[in-house]
């Protein structure tokens, strides 16, 4: 593409288009091609690339094996074993997250051995003291640069070359070899392109932090999300002391593995037992309150799941959800009515995963759906009771991965009957298998 050619992109996912339209024919997004400016992307190339083919047995890397830690352990865990030479990690979540929290922590950690460069074009160098102050992470190898010009970034790099860096964020930092404004979607992949090239070549290991749509998505392109090595989701509710970074996508590790903190007066604080983090105030005896053993890695945390089902007042009944897709908790009602013959057309029902939470996997049909039943009944379920499988549209329970590591969590912690799918080949005393909802429902009697 000739520079300073004029084209349309999609602000979501990055496809162009010679002449405007109102709807991204790549991803169906309405009202999302903007007017730019570009040039050819320049590409990069690993330090550690051969220029020859070679017998995979002889492809080893012992630089590989030299990661960096955090002193996190947890975040330490989730990435891994530790930050990689080279790697390039984004980071993203709402405003006011933690996001910068977390990285100047991370940042004055690591500065205890290494030199650190923490760039920010979002706030002050004094600013970023102030906030370094109140955390104590004020250290004299960790350099603070306020800059949001990519080219004079890239100086103070090769002028200083750190052994870390931090940007924050993405969507500030612009190419003054670009015409488009800081955040567009030219100016995202430009950036990120660059930083990541630094990166790779200098064997800088360095983090970006990215911006996030309404939808919670990572806001830019696509791509973005595959140039860079990792990708880590910072999630969290601001009315809850928690947060949890998840490990979306992972070239030097396991993808889905999380880290929890809790937010404190000195900044985020690890929590090494999330299990027990999340269940320390449940409710006792109480209708509608079950325990889910949730995983998106090899690391399960027990979350609780309420549910609240009320007599409705209005023609249509409500569905509320908080921590799972609405969508799916009408799939969850529509099977419940089906197979059990159960009427809840009449019925509000909310769905609230306790701690806020986010959950995507199927496991969790089977703990939402004995929630529902238990307030709609108003009967609590046993003492001791945890759940997890997914629900078919014939009613029955079927099986999901990570079951050894799920019920050894939930027997840790005492609970000594766990629901699993019929089909999990596993002999345990403390499970009891069921094949389908109508089974699962016998519990509630």
């Amino acid at each position: 593409m000739a520079k300073g050619k004029t084209v349309f992109i999609c602000n979501e996912c990055g496809a162009s288009y010679p002449t405007w339209s109102g709807k991204c024919a790549s991803c169906g997004s309405w009202n999302t091609l903007i007017e730019e400016k570009t040039k050819k992307i320049r590409t990069f190339s690993s330090p550690s690339s051969v220029s020859e083919p070679q017998p995979i047995t002889r492809a080893k890397s012992e630089s590989f094996y030299e990661r960096i830690s955090t002193k996190i352990k947890t975040l330490d865990e989730a990435l891994g074993g530790g930050i990689v030479k080279g790697q390039v990690i984004l980071v993203s979540g709402e405003p006011g997250i933690g996001k910068s929290t977390l990285l100047l922590q991370v940042s004055s950690n690591i500065s205890e051995d290494r030199k650190v460069l923490y760039i920010t074009g979002e706030e002050s160098a004094h600013q970023v003291y102030i906030r370094g102050e109140r955390i104590g992470a004020l250290k004299d190898n960790l350099f603070v640069l306020s800059e949001t010009v990519l080219e004079n970034i890239l100086d103070a790099v090769k002028q200083l070359k750190p052994d870390f860096i931090v940007v924050d964020s993405v969507q500030t930092v612009y190419s003054t070899e670009l015409d488009s404004p800081a955040g567009s979607v030219s100016q995202v992949r430009e950036v990120s392109a660059r930083l990541t090239e630094v990166s790779k070549s200098m064997g800088i290991p360095s983090i970006i932090v990215g911006q996030v749509t309404k939808e919670g998505s990572i806001a830019g392109p696509k791509v973005l999300e595959h140039i860079v090595d990792t990708v880590a989701q910072f999630e969290g509710e601001r009315g809850h002391a928690y947060r949890v970074l998840k490990i979306i996508k992972n070239r030097f590790g396991a993808a889905g593995e999380l880290a929890v903190f809790s937010m404190e007066d000195k900044g985020l604080k690890e929590v090494l037992n999330p299990s027990s983090f999340f269940l320390k105030e449940r409710p006792e005896g109480k209708a509608g309150s079950i325990i889910f053993p949730f995983t998106e890695g090899s690391k399960p945390v027990l979350v609780e799941i309420q549910a609240l089902v009320s007599k409705t007042v209005y023609a249509v009944p409500q569905r509320k959800t908080q921590g799972i897709d609405i969508n799916r908790l009408s799939i969850i009602i529509a099977i419940i009515e089906k197979e059990t013959g159960i009427f809840l057309k009449d019925r509000d029902i909310f769905v609230n995963v306790v701690g806020g939470i986010t959950i995507k996997e199927p496991a969790v049909d089977l703990p939402v759906a004995l929630a529902v039943l238990s307030s709609l009944r108003n009967t609590p379920l046993p003492s001791g009771l945890a759940a997890f499988g997914e629900l078919g549209l014939t009613g029955e329970v079927r099986s999901v991965y990570y079951t050894e590591h799920r019920i050894k969590e939930a027997k840790k912690f005492g609970f000594d009957k766990i629901l699993v799918p019929a089909g999990v080949e596993i002999d345990n005393s403390s499970i009891m298998k069921v094949k389908n909802i109508q089974e699962a429902a016998e519990y509630l009697k």
